[in-house]
């Protein structure tokens, strides 16, 4: 039906056209976005997980098929591994201490060393040239030569990279957070959670919130500015053993010792798919494309359409030589890492990376100038840890709690609040001065004899009597009618 107001009428023929010049900007854009994503396509009556991974290779390009292959390091494993934002650089992490940066992609090896400690994790910083150890002691970060050049004195097991932030999160077995900052060596929080040991993990990309595993079944989330957790959930009936949050911060799986890995919806809390595994997941990895990885024993299993299908089947299966100890999902690839006590083994998943990636931010091709200009850029925007928030909309809205205190102390400073209102006070009439009312008021009012004053015929009569000298005041017998009577 046709709008009666004028004006309305106005709006929607201008939102009309502000869809269809977006629509064909949209459309002239798409030419540079050549890369499409794409998801491997079984036969008809054929399940994509019953794929092997020299099937996969035998069916793309050389490039491609040279992404899958094994490191065999039978001497120094289990293993730990991290690639680098760009997903140009991978960094392997055995438990008896050795450390190798290399880049998969060439098999250029960086540096390899033997730090001889036991090592727990390991992590790139925000460029390939700087890596992190969490060693038996104290945390040691190297360059990509292999040389020490700091040692934090902390005890950490686990932790994480904060990228925009420029901040270290380590977590130990006592149950301690602490937040460093890399860019200036400063401790920017110190936390202790009371929650026993902490050995679970996992980041949020979208706002940097830590999410932690306890062994009583729940989780919590830790913001820097906070002493207490900003979220408790209860996820499981036993202890949990992986945790892994999405890119876009939506969607949490866990896994737990009741061998069920269940995904929650973070911006209800409530869970939205359950799974019951065989021997449940002892690690857990998102993609960029939303596809779950989880180690469940020997055997790694990738699902798609998390969150869409009930309950998700399989996209994908493989065993390793040896059951997983850590699994990451290869930035802007199709390619999932495992590490594991053999060694590394790197999984071709298709449509599990990014087919298009932003060149001023992460460029898997650049030289050296251009990462020096990057990393100076990134350090002049470098966000304050102060900052992380559970949602970070609030940043830019009013803070109303800040203006209320202002205005407290502003009444406690001047003794009243000049912004409140002044109180009602009913007019009080007089009485007598109403118009009407002395209308009504009889005639002569003022000759009328007042209530309580003598007649005129009750007033005294002088009487001068013989000889005497000065008058003598008889009253008048003021007698009644009934008094005359008797």
């Amino acid at each position: 039906p046709r709008a009666k107001s004028q004006r309305l009428r106005w709006h929607l023929k201008l939102s009309g056209q502000r869809e269809e010049a977006a629509a064909a900007r949209a459309a002239r854009l798409d030419l540079l976005l050549p890369e499409e994503p794409g998801f491997l396509e079984a036969d008809p009556g054929e399940d994509t997980c019953t794929v092997t991974q020299g099937d996969i290779a035998e069916a793309v390009d050389i490039a491609s098929a040279a992404k899958h292959f094994d490191l065999r390091l039978e001497q120094f494993g289990p293993y730990r591994l991290d690639y680098t934002r760009n997903g140009r650089h991978l960094l392997l992490g055995g438990r008896r201490g050795h450390v190798a940066a290399m880049d998969w992609q060439t098999k250029a090896l960086m540096c390899e060393i033997n730090v001889m400690e036991t090592v727990t994790d390991v992590a790139w910083l925000h460029t390939e040239t700087l890596l992190a150890v969490a060693q038996r002691r104290w945390l040691h970060v190297y360059d990509n030569q292999g040389l020490e050049l700091n040692c934090l004195k902390s005890f950490p097991r686990r932790f994480t990279v904060l990228m925009i932030f420029f901040s270290l999160f380590l977590q130990n077995d006592k149950g301690f957070l602490q937040y460093l900052d890399i860019s200036v060596g400063k401790e920017v929080a110190a936390l202790c959670t009371r929650g026993g040991r902490l050995a679970v993990m996992a980041q949020n990309p979208a706002n940097a919130i830590i999410h932690l595993g306890h062994s009583n079944g729940t989780v919590t989330l830790w913001s820097p500015t906070v002493s207490e957790p900003l979220v408790r959930m209860l996820c499981h009936r036993g202890a949990l053993r992986a945790l892994a949050v999405d890119p876009t911060g939506t969607y949490m799986a866990s896994a737990g010792l009741d061998r069920k890995l269940r995904l929650f919806d973070l911006r209800t809390y409530r869970v939205l798919q359950e799974l019951v595994l065989p021997q449940g997941a002892g690690h857990l990895a998102f993609s960029q494309r939303g596809l779950l990885a989880a180690a469940c024993g020997d055997l790694v299993q990738v699902y798609k359409g998390v969150g869409k299908e009930v309950p998700p089947q399989p996209y994908l299966c493989h065993r390793p030589p040896r059951p997983p100890h850590g699994l990451r999902f290869c930035p802007f690839e199709d390619v999932l890492g495992a590490g594991h006590g053999h060694g590394f083994t790197s999984i071709l998943v298709p449509g599990a990376g990014e087919a298009n990636f932003d060149a001023l931010e992460n460029n898997p091709y650049r030289s050296r100038r251009q990462r020096q200009e990057w990393e100076v850029k990134a350090l002049l925007e470098k966000v304050p840890a102060e900052l992380i928030t559970l949602d970070p909309t609030q940043l830019g809205h009013v803070d109303t709690a800040s203006l209320q205190q202002k205005r407290e102390e502003r009444i406690q400073r001047l003794g009243f609040d000049p912004q409140a209102k002044a109180k009602f006070k009913p007019r009080r009439r007089a009485k007598g001065n109403n118009l009407l009312h002395r209308k009504r008021k009889v005639a002569h009012e003022e000759q009328r004899v007042r209530v309580g004053d003598p007649p005129p015929s009750m007033n005294p009569q002088i009487i001068w009597g013989a000889g005497a000298t000065h008058p003598v005041q008889h009253p008048r017998c003021c007698c009644t009618v009934a008094d005359r009577l008797q």
